[in-house]
């Protein structure tokens, strides 16, 4: 990703998509997409007709998607069942 970004850089939709992709946070533009209208994404903004992704809130939202760390693929069932 280029140097330059900052929190508040903002992304149109299949940039976004890719970044969040290279930062670790695999999704796609259609993901986006789909979640925009449904709910569920991260924030955006219109510009017109064009929804603008702010970058901070866009890491936020990946982030908020991941699981806590755990040591094993059996801790997850663990935390199901506990709860």
């Amino acid at each position: 990703m280029a140097p330059n970004v900052t929190p508040d850089t903002l992304f149109r939709r299949r940039t976004l998509a890719e970044a969040l992709t290279e930062a670790g946070y695999p999704v796609t533009e259609s993901t986006l997409c789909t979640k925009a209208t449904r709910g569920g994404g991260p924030p955006f903004r219109s510009f017109g007709r064009i929804p603008l992704y702010r970058w901070g809130d866009a890491v936020a939202w990946a982030e908020g998607k991941m699981s806590a760390p755990r040591g094993s693929t059996s801790a997850a069932d663990a935390e199901q069942h506990a709860a």
